[in-house]
């Protein structure tokens, strides 16, 4: 039986056709499901229900384009809809409040807390804009935007937090700078 007949079969609501499709893709839409969900019971789980919607709403495959696409994208969607009832994705953690350490020489944490306890010391403006600058990577005009300050006053709070950091490394003679 072709791919077509079997959708048309399928269309009619013809079960032993039903059976077939389920047979013929069952195990191509489990292995998306893999990608998504690690417990195979839960990935079957989500392919029953996806192959219950791609039965229910066969008829709107109008055959153009790829079914097994059209099939997969029903899959892909169920396996969302799954993890969006089980985990929740708005959650935000601040990357310093987590437990992972990227792996640092000493010289390299050193230098890094010298980093952070001399950013601490700039006013809050310079310190902001330098943040936004230099580590997050924002252009001036997405800073001025999201402070509500001109762009030149953004370049100006960048270059005196330069100066400011520079005369800080100086006063406590740190190697290198000087």
């Amino acid at each position: 039986m072709t791919e077509k007949q079997l959708i048309n079969a399928c269309k009619r609501k013809d079960r032993k056709a039903q059976k077939k499709l389920y047979d013929r893709y069952s195990p191509i839409m489990m292995g998306v499901c893999k990608r998504y969900v690690f417990s195979r019971e839960d990935a079957e789980d989500i392919v029953v229900e996806a192959f219950f919607k791609i039965l229910t709403n066969i008829h709107q495959f109008k055959g153009t384009g790829s079914f097994e696409g059209w099939m997969r994208r029903i899959v892909v969607n169920e396996a969302l809809m799954f993890l969006r009832k089980r985990h929740n994705f708005s959650m935000n953690v601040e990357i310093e409040h987590t437990n992972i350490k990227a792996p640092m020489t000493i010289e390299a944490e050193l230098a890094a807390e010298d980093i952070i306890g001399l950013l601490a010391k700039l006013p809050t403006g310079y310190r902001t804009v330098f943040n936004l600058y230099v580590i997050e990577g924002y252009k001036h005009r997405e800073i001025a935007e999201n402070l509500g300050i001109s762009i030149n006053t953004s370049k100006s709070q960048l270059i005196l937090a330069k100066k400011r950091l520079r005369a800080l490394l100086e006063e406590i003679r740190y190697p290198g700078v000087g």
